[in-house]
Order: structure tokens, then sequence, then C-alpha cells
């Protein structure tokens, strides 16, 4: 269920104002009062807090864990907080064994121990529509933080929560008027400060645990290789419990596109690196790449047909949608196989590798030189190789030979990006022209894959007549993918965009 609340301070004067008439066709049902004692675990070094991410034991509900959803997600109003929460069962002094398979990425081998406890005097009111149905609720929350038997603080606070069903826009048109009531009434600003952070202090906000560094003039390149490779694993780290859970369909890609660029500036910034330190950490990404590729590939190509099989006559939809059931069986177990990756040993160690790494990586003495003096003429090592493969090419190149310059494409894009905080605007506009190649490229390869898998399925009847149906669609779109790459190609192959490179 995805949470969706705005937060308003409250003091001691203050009172819930008459609710009744704030949002049409709502009614307000009677108050109630609940005594609630919440107990919030986390590592010693609170990695979870920093993270945005809670996991607590209520007395009578359960156990909770809370993961922040990305604060660019569409419709979100800045004031208003939103997490994805999930409910296990168990025993109260242990976490539960799925919620810490969910954390396993932030957690590790730390231990999860009791950081906060907290007894909250709640009072709540429920706003339902004509039906019944709770569309909003608004409480009270008088909260103290205990420290054993002591009251080390307490504070106040007015809580609007949604209902789950609704989505951002929908959850902004009711909380909106609901706030500005209350804010009349006295109640304080919007602060999205969860009440565990508040209760835990200044060290719950500082950054997670991985997290690039601000960089100063005439930073040295190691500077800017480890906010690079902290970009990425960051990226890998947050999108961890998006994939065991299955709660966003990118977390997938997005974990892949940074072990992808992991790899990618490893290999760019090589030159600056120690060789026995990063041939051992690329051959585990691109263990890890494997099988978020495997996954990925086959959704993409999934989502891919579907949309295809929508121009096919009525009567072909039902065998068309009996075909894609087999496909969608082989990304059920290929997610199996990637949720025992995952599960490993060997994952938790190439995460340990990673956070050691974006902390502290393993440079050479030429790395102490400028960023600016030494990185851009290492992003222009892949473009050269991309501008030798494509002037090797016949005139009509085979499958493969446009997929390796897709690949070539990618680690351009990827090396340009990397350098483009110290090499400037210029090297982000090349990097732009390299992704729009890998794009059309992308698409060539994406077609020529679904006919692969059209061609290889084993079907007989009408499923392999819908088969040959959309493997004559692919071949139209690969055919348009490949009349359009030369210009796009040329586009890039421009010495204006190249003015940034020594």
């Amino acid at each position: 269920m995805i949470e969706r609340e705005v937060k308003l301070g409250a003091g001691p004067a203050f009172h819930l104002p008459d609710l009744t008439g704030v949002i049409d066709g709502v009614a307000v049902g009677p108050s109630e009062t609940v005594r609630l004692e919440t107990v919030y675990y986390d590592t010693p070094d609170l990695r979870l807090a920093r993270w945005g991410v809670s996991l607590r034991h209520r007395a009578g509900e359960g156990w909770t864990l809370k993961l922040a959803t990305p604060p660019s997600a569409p419709g979100k109003p800045s004031d208003m907080l939103e997490r994805a929460e999930l409910a296990f069962e168990g025993r109260s002094r242990k976490p539960p064994a799925a919620a810490l398979e969910v954390v396993r990425a932030y957690v590790r081998r730390a231990e999860l121990v009791p950081v906060a406890r907290l007894s909250t005097v709640r009072r709540r009111l429920r706003l339902v529509d004509g039906n019944g149905a709770r569309v909003a609720e608004v409480v009270d929350d008088e909260v103290s933080v205990r420290d054993g038997r002591r009251v080390a603080a307490r504070f106040r606070e007015i809580e609007v929560e949604v209902a789950g069903q609704n989505g951002a826009d929908s959850a902004n048109e009711i909380i909106t008027p609901l706030v500005t009531k209350l804010r009349g009434a006295g109640a304080g600003a919007p602060d999205p400060t969860p009440k565990h952070i508040r209760a835990l202090g200044p060290r719950a906000i500082e950054p997670p645990e991985v997290a690039p560094q601000p960089l100063v003039p005439n930073a040295p390149a190691k500077d800017v290789i480890r906010n690079g490779l902290a970009e990425s694993v960051a990226a890998i780290l947050h999108n961890d419990p998006l994939v065991r859970t299955g709660r966003d369909p990118e977390a997938v890609h997005q974990a892949r596109v940074a072990t992808r660029k992991l790899r990618s500036n490893l290999r760019t910034f090589g030159p600056l690196l120690d060789v026995e330190w990063t041939e051992p950490l690329r051959s585990e990404l691109g263990w890890l790449a494997i099988g978020l590729g495997a996954v990925r590939d086959r959704e993409v190509l999934l989502e891919r047909l579907r949309d295809r099989a929508q121009s096919l006559p009525a009567s072909d939809l039902r065998s068309a949608a009996s075909l894609l059931q087999l496909l969608a069986t082989e990304i059920d177990g290929l997610r199996n196989q990637l949720a025992v990756d995952l599960d490993s040993q060997r994952y938790i160690d190439l995460l340990e590798n990673l956070v050691a790494a974006a902390h502290a990586p393993s440079t050479l003495p030429d790395a102490d030189e400028p960023a600016s003096a030494v990185l851009p003429a290492l992003a222009t090592t892949p473009w050269r190789r991309l501008r030798s493969a494509v002037r090797q090419l016949p005139e009509t190149p085979a499958d493969p030979e446009l997929h390796r310059i897709r690949i070539l494409a990618k680690r351009t894009r990827y090396a340009a990006e990397g350098v483009a905080s110290v090499a400037g605007p210029g090297a982000a506009a090349f990097a732009r022209a390299a992704a729009k190649l890998q794009t059309v490229l992308g698409e060539h390869q994406d077609s020529v894959t679904a006919q692969a898998w059209l061609r290889a399925a084993k079907v007989t009847g009408r499923r392999a007549f819908v088969a040959g149906e959309l493997i004559a669609l692919e071949g139209i779109a690969a055919a348009a993918a490949r009349a359009r790459w030369r210009k796009v190609w040329n586009s890039l192959d421009r010495k204006r965009l190249r003015d940034w490179m020594p």
C-alpha cells in the first residue's frame, strides 16, 4: 500500500476544528482515542533512517516497513510524505525474516537493534464517503519519546492521511482543503519529517551511507571518480528493495543501468585505478548485470509484444495472449533466479565492496591531478572505438554488427556523462547525442530479439499463426530503425560536438 500524508505541527492550545463540509460528499465519523506503543529498529549507524526507510513494531499491529518513494514522483507535492508500506507478522522482539530480506541491501551484515521507543496518544477522525468507505483520516498525536522509563522528549503533530487507493493527484485534492482548514485553526506549517526521525535527532538526517560529495574548484580526479561510483552504487542500493518487492516496474531497469554505468566508469577511469582492484569488481558487476539483464530484457520484450499485439485482428487476440503467457511464465522463472542471486552471500560481498569503493576507490597517483586536466582525455577512448567500428561496417551491416555499435555507443555516452562535471556542457550535449544513437539501435535490437523469441516459441496452430503475424510487424520495425540509424550517427559525428575533447 502507498501511504500519502501531510504532517503539521501543533502547540498545546490547538484544537481540531469541525471538518464537516470541508470536502463535498464526505462526512466526519466519530472521534476515537487510542494509545500506541511503538519500537523502531535500525542499524547502530541509522542506515535505514538515513535512506528514508523505517522498520517498526507496534503493539497489537505487528511489524511495518516503510520505503521512501522518489522525491520527483509525478504529481507529488513537496510537503507530502509518500511511502510504500508493507506489513509483516512476527514476534515483537525480533524483526521478521521477510522484512529483513527487503532491506538486505541497506543492512547487509549489520545488526538491527531498537533505536527509538515512542508512546503516542492518538485522537483519530475518519472521513468517509456516502458509502461509508474511508476517504481520509485526520489524527492528533501526542508523542512521548521514551528512554527506558524516562520521557526524553515530547511533541505533538497532526497527520492528514488519504486512503491507499488514491493516486498522488487525487490525494492532493483531498489533503489540500483539510490542511487549509487545520492551518486556519492554528496548526503549524507542513513538515514531512517522520516521528522516528524527530525522535532520533540530527544523526537520522545525515546523508545516506553512500552519496556523492560536493566538489571543490579544481577538484582532483579521484574525487570525481568517487562521486561517479557513489551515484551508481546509491542507485543499486535504493532500487534493491523495489526489485525484491516488485513494487516498481522500473526498479530492475534502474538497477541494471546503475550496474552498467559502474562497469563503464571502472573501464573509462581504468588508467587512474588499480587494475587488481577494478577487475574483480567489474567481474562481479558483470555477474549481477546478467541476472538483472535477463529479467529486464524479457520484461521489455513482453511489454513490446503486448503493445504490438493490439494491432492484430480481434479474432487473434486470445491466441496472442496465450502465446505471450509463455513469455510471462519465463519471466517468473528469471525473477525467481534473480531473487536467489540477491539472497546470496556473493551479492552481499559485492555490495560491501561497492560501498567501500564509493567511499575510497583504489586510485593511482595520477588521480591526484586536477580532474579537468586528466579526465576528458579518458572519455575520448570509447568515442574513438565507436567511430572506428562504424567506419569498418559494410554497407548493410548484419544484426550482430549493429548490436555491437549500440554497445559502443552506450559506453561512449557513459564516459561522456562521467566527465561532464569537469568537461562542461559540451560533454553533456555529446552524451545526449550518443544516447539518441543508443536508442535507435536499441529499437533495432529489441525487434531482432522479439523475432528470435517468436521463432523459437514452441507453439502450433493459431498461436503459430499469430507468432508469424508478430514477426512480420517486428520486421517492419527493424527495417525502420535500420533506415534511421545512419542519420542519427551523422548527427553525433560532428566536430562541434567534440570541442570539449582534448
